[in-house]
């Protein structure tokens, strides 16, 4: 069997280390000159979102044989609103770094990897669909899908992040949901060691949006991060993606060709998380290859889980700064709080967001 992955991120180099265990020699090609040749950053992985599974990375080892180690275990999520501070206290996800960093997720792949990757590859899809039997598209984004219709765009976003340099506690994260400054977007700062941290900004490219200038919204925003931080936060490197689209490929499969990773449309539209849902569409797509189970059935969960997380994200659009003090004013009530910890502990099954579902769709309702 002859098969071709285009990409060699999380899903592309879990689809070959899946393959090759069940005897499947891939041919994989990579565009860039190594894994992971991108800007060094920090992301994070939460219990919560990842319902029924408890565990992502114990799910992974033991399941399907695919070892990843985490920088630290996220133990309090700092939540910032324009006036209020809460916090959830953990154990309640992962940190980990992605990039050219020798311990980030891909080049941890890459060391489980037999086969050779195809650096600097100029190959096209167009061509891999004459020279193989078939085609794992793991590109990075959903181009290839809108370019063969198989994409269903919901939104574009625009994303500016930065390394910093400071003190950090690599179990602690800090999110903030300030509308006033980053209108209907959000900013995060995940540490990936003691001294250097990813500092994000991302809001939707919605036309009031697109009218507002970045260097003003980041600015104000650094600011607030120093502040809430207590730190003069140095900037060591930037990066910024425009109009990143966001969406989901009407069908994970067509003729010889299988969508993975963010080509399929992991990345979570609530929160911008996808990297679980990366790795299984690269496990799923090669079951199916091997005649293991069906990469159409496998994938179901991650549809709905794509579609509620939408959901998520137009509750979170139509909330504003008074509602979201509201909220995280209550992370810490004494009535709430060890309910609120234990519910997004990874200790728990509990499916919380799916139960949410119905409220956040009446809300929406409402606010149309």
């Amino acid at each position: 069997m002859k098969v071709a992955i285009m990409g060699a991120g999380l899903s592309g180099l879990s689809c070959a280390i899946t393959l090759e265990k069940n005897n499947i020699i891939p041919t994989i090609f990579e565009k860039r000159n190594c894994v992971g040749d991108r800007f060094v950053n920090g992301e994070a992985t939460f219990s919560i979102l990842n319902r029924p599974i408890k565990n992502d990375l114990k799910y992974l080892e033991e399941s399907y044989g695919i070892s990843l180690k985490a920088t630290d275990m996220i133990k309090k999520l700092v939540v910032h609103s324009k006036n209020e501070i809460g916090s959830i206290d953990g154990p309640i996800g992962y940190i980990n770094i992605r990039g050219r960093h020798e311990n980030s997720y891909e080049c941890q792949l890459e060391r489980q990897l037999k086969s050779k990757i195809n650096f600097n590859s100029t190959y096209e899809y167009g061509q891999l669909c004459k020279e193989f039997e078939y085609v794992i598209l793991a590109t990075g984004d959903g181009a290839y899908a809108v370019k063969l219709g198989n994409y269903r765009c919901d939104l574009t976003c625009t994303i500016r992040g930065a390394t910093v340099e400071g003190e950090f506690q690599t179990s602690i994260a800090h999110v903030w949901f300030n509308y006033d400054v980053i209108p209907k977007g959000y900013a995060w700062l995940i540490p990936f060691s003691e001294k250097e941290a990813n500092l994000v900004i991302a809001y939707p490219d919605y036309p009031n949006n697109i009218k507002l200038d970045i260097d003003t919204i980041w600015d104000n925003f650094y600011d607030i991060a120093c502040t809430a931080l207590g730190e003069n936060l140095k900037i060591t490197d930037k990066f910024e993606i425009t109009q990143y689209i966001m969406g989901i490929c009407d069908k994970p499969i067509i003729d010889n060709t299988y969508f993975i990773g963010n080509c399929f449309g992991t990345i979570s539209p609530g929160l911008g998380f996808g990297q679980f849902a990366s790795i299984l569409t690269g496990i799923y797509s090669a079951y199916d290859l091997c005649n293991l189970e069906k990469y159409e059935s496998l994938v179901k969960p991650l549809f709905k889980n794509y579609n509620n997380s939408l959901v998520l994200r137009r509750f979170l659009e139509n909330l504003n700064d008074n509602s979201l003090d509201t909220i995280i004013k209550n992370l810490d009530n004494k009535l709430f709080d060890e309910l609120i910890n234990k519910v997004c502990s990874n200790t728990t099954e509990l499916e919380v967001l799916k139960n949410l579902l119905p409220f956040a769709k009446f809300y929406n309702t409402l606010k149309k």
